[in-house]
């Protein structure tokens, strides 16, 4: 009688081990793939992050004001297809410089509707 408690146990332990198996086969990968881009990700990435050099997106401020006066001259706007194709309109004194503050009030009224603020 003391081998069959024996077995039992083992038999047990067996199979909770085979119930178990499949998943511990469901994982087809480990961390270090998951965490490692393919290459068409990368160049995916690459050709974004050139795509927003070009047009300038993703460039502060400082970025645009090369000479570092605190304002962007229209020479400096070019390098931002998007704010060199609003300049004129975002410069509100047409002194061919865009203030902090101009700008603000640019967005802000485009954010209203458009409606220049007087």
């Amino acid at each position: 009688m003391n081998k069959h408690h024996t077995r039992t146990p083992t038999g047990l332990l067996f199979l909770g081990m085979i119930a178990a198996a499949p998943l511990a086969f469901a994982q087809s990968t480990t961390p270090t793939e998951q965490q490692t881009p393919t290459q068409a990700q990368a160049q995916a990435g690459a050709a974004q992050q050139s795509q927003a050099g070009a047009s300038g997106q993703g460039q502060s401020w400082a970025d645009l004001d090369t000479d570092g006066n605190g304002s962007i001259s229209r020479s400096e706007a070019q390098a931002h297809s998007a704010l060199s194709s609003v300049f004129a309109t975002a410069d509100a004194d047409g002194d061919g410089e865009l203030t902090p503050e101009e700008y603000r009030t640019f967005i802000h009224n485009q954010q209203q509707g458009g409606a220049p603020q007087e």
